[in-house]
């Protein structure tokens, strides 16, 4: 597990991310730029909620967490929410279902906003933002904006309050402004040199602000170390069961001891007295469970 310093991290990365749309005297006016360049959106009193964790309604159903949702507090926008996830998963399955994640997104923060009892209007516009270092979709554009229509009359007015952006920070087509092309570029190397505007420059001040503050860098290395604890431990339980599948395996075949051994210890790098040890152990589980089925 590659260790990553604070001062190396980027905006793309969630726990700098995090930390800028919670620390204090930096939150809300960087949440207020996030939406200005991404949007266009001038706002001048936002409610910021960052990293919440909605449980399903029941056991069974699946929960989410956003990581930061922006509520409009003047209602210029009719009280819109704007929910920022960055995203650099590696897994192709997770990619593949980011519409079906994004559309989660929305059914949650639906919910959020609409008591029981309360009439459909009073539902708020909903604008799910997802940037990513990768193409969702495959063909380049920097800026995919996602919205329901009619199928039988695609010009047909329909509004729901639904809209769903998909910011691709190295996408080439379309036409994004130069201030979101050059933001995405800094979200994802956040580095002085990148910060090639005012508003960057602006944002830059507040990024190094909070990354040289103490206690945030005492956090940041508990987080890695946690993290790092679940990684050995699952590596390690990995390691016992690829150990285990190997003897089960080569003993069904009929491979002799001693080879099984040799394989161990070329494969794994245990000595011989630890190969032993993982044979005994292998047979004595054997043993027992015999005995138990007598």
């Amino acid at each position: 597990m590659i260790k990553r310093k604070l001062q190396e991290l980027n905006l793309l990365d969630d726990f700098l991310f995090g930390k800028m749309v919670t620390y204090p005297g930096v939150s809300e006016q960087f949440c207020r730029q996030l939406i200005s360049v991404v949007l266009g959106v001038d706002l001048k009193r936002v409610r910021i909620v960052p990293q919440k964790v909605y449980y399903g309604a029941d056991v069974d159903m699946r929960g989410a967490r956003l990581d930061v949702y922006i509520e409009e507090e003047e209602k210029e926008l009719s009280g819109t929410l704007f929910d920022f996830e960055p995203d650099k998963t590696t897994k192709a399955g997770q990619r593949k279902f980011l519409p079906q994640r994004a559309r989660f997104y929305h059914a949650i923060l639906d919910q959020e906003c609409l008591k029981s009892g309360e009439e459909y209007d009073n539902l708020k516009r909903v604008v799910v933002i997802l940037m990513t270092p990768y193409d969702p979709f495959g063909y380049d554009h920097m800026v995919y904006t996602i919205r329901n229509r009619c199928e039988e009359l695609p010009d047909m007015p329909y509004d729901d309050g639904a809209k769903t952006l998909f910011l691709y920070t190295k996408g080439k087509k379309g036409n994004p402004s130069k201030q979101l092309r050059e933001f995405l570029h800094y979200m994802e190397d956040s580095t002085e040199e990148n910060a090639c505007n005012d508003t960057l420059k602006d944002i830059h001040e507040m990024v190094t602000k909070v990354k040289h503050n103490k206690e945030v860098s005492i956090e940041y290395m508990k987080i890695f170390e946690r993290e790092k604890m679940i990684y050995e431990d699952g590596l390690e339980q990995g390691i016992e069961k690829g150990i285990q599948i190997l003897i089960a395996d080569n003993l069904e075949s009929g491979v002799p001891v001693e080879t099984i051994k040799l394989k161990l210890q070329k494969k794994f790098g245990l000595s011989e007295k630890k190969s032993q040890e993982y044979l005994d152990v292998y047979f004595s589980t054997i043993v027992s469970s015999s005995i138990t089925n007598i």
